[in-house]
């Protein structure tokens, strides 16, 4: 097994494992520990069925179901997102990190490409520790410890018309407060936990002070110095940590089709800050260094 590391913080290749097989407990271990390294981690020419790709999920903990998208027949816990001419993209191409709305967010989610154009339909992510990292001192200190509340406000337009059945999804998912700024359960790192997918507000300011601070925020995505970029082929399957980094589907490539296939591992802890906390290891970090001081 060989471990390609793609981008200093973020995004790595794994090469020499058949993940059509149950990961042995060395090599799982490995994975793993990659994963919650690099956040992002990719796999290329995987030949696997669906049963295939469920089991290895299951491999990383129980999965969950996704109650917004279409499911795998018979297979509640396989979502499909498939796009074309006649099912154009819903709203993947929104910064996010899954399902915040719940009160415990995904917790890793593992896609398989099935059908790519031949061209675009790229994913980005970005590392949400490092943009935490990267905020001034003083912004670092005032957003740490804040709230912001959650809604599965891009998935409302499917019930339009239908106020019964919003109403039953609002009572089923109850808009949860997370911490603006969260600290990773496993490696202790502090990451910035908005995305404007499913952000609604912060708790305690003024609704144009949170308009505001939050476009901020949002746009920590956009640093290019945090972010990955794949480009997907049939057979490829990257799994990502949902609690360090946040995503982006490129919506460059209608009318054509992208077939894709997703199992995501169930949240098992509500996000939580330990100001206590401290990084149970050494890790990678950026440093934007100029030649001339104030250039940037």
């Amino acid at each position: 097994m060989e471990i390609v590391r793609c981008q200093p913080t973020i995004g790595a290749e794994i090469r020499g494992l058949d993940l059509s097989r149950p990961l042995p407990q060395a090599d799982f271990a490995a994975v793993y520990g990659a994963l919650l390294e690099h956040k992002v981690i990719f796999f290329r020419d995987q030949q696997m069925t669906v049963e295939q790709q469920i089991a290895l999920g299951e491999q990383f903990g129980p999965l969950e179901t996704n109650p917004f998208r279409p499911q795998g027949e018979g297979k509640p816990e396989l979502q499909i997102v498939h796009v074309d001419k006649d099912n154009p993209v819903l709203s993947t191409d929104v910064w996010h990190a899954d399902l915040t709305f719940r009160t415990k967010p995904t917790k890793f989610t593992i896609l398989r490409c099935v059908e790519m154009p031949a061209y675009g339909g790229d994913t980005v992510w970005a590392d949400m520790c490092a943009a935490y990292d990267g905020l001034s001192d003083a912004l670092r200190e005032f957003v740490t410890g804040l709230g912001a509340v959650h809604d599965f406000k891009n998935f409302r337009i499917l019930y339009k018309g239908d106020p019964l059945r919003l109403q039953q999804m609002e009572d089923a998912f109850p808009n949860p407060t997370h911490p603006v700024v969260i600290t990773h359960p496993e490696t202790k790192r502090r990451v910035l936990f908005v995305n404007r997918q499913f952000t609604l507000r912060i708790v305690g300011l003024a609704d144009d002070e949170s308009r505001n601070l939050l476009e901020i925020l949002y746009a920590q995505t956009s640093v290019p110095e945090y972010q990955f970029r794949l480009q997907w082929q049939p057979g490829t399957v990257a799994i990502w940590d949902n609690r360090s980094c946040q995503h982006y589907a490129v919506n460059d490539y209608y009318p054509h089709t992208r077939h894709m296939e997703r199992v995501a591992v169930a949240g098992d802890a509500e996000p939580s800050f330990d100001a206590a906390a401290q990084p149970t290891g050494p890790y990678a970090s950026i440093n934007r260094v100029h030649a001339f001081e104030g250039l940037c």
